[in-house]
């Protein structure tokens, strides 16, 4: 698959997720190597009025996203693959006024799991907001609702 594929693929994926355009999270960069996601500062996101400090859900919105969505970025066709687990160590606040990135790769693909790690970060990817790692199970690229006795899902 090429990178071009994969870059369509994440912009796609990224654009049905409604919360995410809520956001205004873009796609940044796809490739085999993984995902960047960006997450543009807004005045909508601060959680501390005082320093203007975004919200820290915002973040963990973002780092999932970007976890979850690079799983498209490994997979050779797109799959159902919903959060398993997902795990973030903040090592400082983000600055008010600029933007928040967040990378992601897959580092173990498993038939059932994908394992995913990444940083969220602003000006540099070597002074991390927060670290991340994620687990995303495998449902198949052709899941269906389970329909209940009775024809009802």
């Amino acid at each position: 698959m090429s990178d071009s594929h994969i870059l369509e693929r994440t912009q796609r994926f990224l654009s049905l997720l409604r919360h995410c355009q809520v956001l205004g999270l873009r796609v940044e960069h796809a490739d085999r190597d993984g995902l960047t996601l960006r997450l543009p500062y807004s005045d909508k996101l601060i959680g501390n009025p005082e320093t203007g400090g975004i919200h820290g859900g915002a973040i963990t919105t973002l780092m999932d996203t970007t976890c979850g969505i690079s799983t498209a970025c490994a997979l050779p066709e797109l799959e159902v693959c919903p959060t398993l687990d997902l795990r973030i160590d903040y090592m400082h606040p983000a600055e008010p006024g600029h933007d928040v990135f967040g990378f992601a790769e897959c580092y173990r693909v498993t038939p059932t799991v994908i394992f995913t790690r990444g940083v969220a970060y602003q000006r540099d990817i070597n002074e991390p907001i927060a670290h991340v790692v994620g687990t995303f199970m495998r449902m198949g690229k052709g899941v269906q609702p389970l329909v209940a006795k009775g024809g009802e899902a």
